[in-house]
C-alpha cells in the first residue's frame, strides 16, 4: 500500500494569519514545526494502518516548508516547485493507492481560516461545472482520473465540512474551529497529532485503487477582485471572458483543467500591482 500526502500549510495546527505561512517570517519558522507535526502524525498513522510506503508532496507556497529532519523516518518527501500536477504530483505514476490532504483549507470566497484558492486574494471564487471548488475539490477531481481515493482530510472545521462534498468516505480531523478568516479556536499540537495519527490509521484500509473516473469535460470559472486580471487570464488559449471580473474555460479532463488553472493563476499573479492589486 502506497499513500501520497498532499501537504498544505494554511490548515495546519495553530495557523491563523498570513505571517504564519509566509516563508521567512519568524511566525512561519515557528509554524513550520506545527505543520511538520501534523504531517508526521499522518505518516505514522498510515504505517500503523498497514501502509508500506508514504510519499509526502509539499504543496504550500515555495513547497519548501516541512522540516525533513523532524518527519517520521519511514516517509520520503518531494519538495520544491515546478511539478506537473503541483499539489498532487506523484499520483500520475500508477502506484498510489490513496491520498491524504493534510493542512488543507476552504476555497476563495467562503468561510474558513485563510480561505483562498491558489492565490491569496486575487481570486474571489472558483467553480467547476457550477459547483464552488476549493483546492480540495479541484485536486480530488484530478486524482479520481487516476483511480485514487481521497482517504483523509485535515484542516479547520469548515474544511472538514467541505470535504464531505468531494470525499464523503474519507476520514477527517479538525485541528481548529473557524472564527474568522484570521482567527480560530486551536487545539494543541499534542492533541492534534494524536487525532491525526488515529484518523490516518483508520483511513489506511480505505486506500484501494478503483477504476479511473473519466467525468469530463469540465467547465472551470474563476472570479477575480479586479477587472484587469481578466485580460491577463485570457492570454491563455481557450480561456474566455464570462463576466466583468470572470473567465471560463472547458477542458476534456481535469488533468488538463488543473494545468490550465496553473497557467491562468501564474499570469494573473504576475499582473497584480503591489498597492492596487
Amino acid at each position: 500500500m502506497k499513500i501520497l500526502i498532499s501537504a498544505d500549510m494554511e490548515g495546519a495546527t495553530g495557523v491563523t494569519w498570513p505571517a504564519d505561512v509566509l516563508p521567512g517570517t519568524p511566525q512561519w519558522e515557528r509554524c513550520r514545526r506545527l505543520f511538520t507535526s501534523d504531517v508526521s502524525a499522518a505518516v505514522t498513522g498510515f504505517f500503523d494502518g498497514g501502509a508500506d510506503e508514504v510519499l509526502i508532496n509539499e504543496a504550500h507556497w515555495t513547497m519548501r516548508n516541512l522540516l525533513l529532519e523532524e518527519l517520521d523516518e519511514r516517509a520520503v518527501m518531494l519538495t520544491g516547485k515546478h511539478k506537473s500536477l503541483s499539489m498532487v504530483e506523484g499520483v500520475q505514476h500508477g502506484d498510489v493507492d490513496g491520498i491524504a490532504f493534510v493542512g488543507y483549507h476552504t476555497g476563495a470566497g467562503t468561510e474558513g481560516v485563510l480561505a483562498h484558492t491558489y492565490l491569496a486574494n486575487s481570486i474571489t471564487g472558483v467553480w467547476v461545472d457550477g459547483v464552488p471548488a476549493s483546492e480540495g475539490r479541484l485536486n480530488s477531481l484530478v486524482v479520481a482520473e487516476y483511480g485514487v481515493p481521497v482517504v483523509l482530510v485535515t484542516g479547520d472545521d469548515r474544511t472538514c465540512e467541505d470535504a464531505k462534498g468531494y470525499a464523503p468516505g474519507a476520514r477527517s480531523v479538525a485541528v481548529k474551529d473557524y472564527v474568522s478568516r484570521y482567527a480560530a479556536v486551536c487545539r494543541t499540537p499534542a492533541r492534534t497529532a494524536a487525532d491525526i495519527r488515529a484518523a490516518a490509521r483508520e483511513a489506511a484500509p480505505l486506500a484501494v485503487r478503483h477504476e479511473p473516473v473519466q467525468a469530463g469535460p469540465f467547465t472551470v470559472e474563476l472570479e477575480f477582485d479586479a477587472e484587469h486580471l481578466v485580460g491577463a487570464a485570457t492570454v491563455v488559449p481557450g480561456v474566455e471572458r464570462s463576466g466583468v471580473r470572470r473567465v471560463a474555460y472547458t477542458s476534456p479532463t481535469m488533468y488538463e483543467g488543473i494545468r490550465c488553472f496553473k497557467a491562468v493563476t501564474t499570469l494573473v499573479s504576475a499582473a497584480v500591482e503591489e498597492q492596487y492589486g
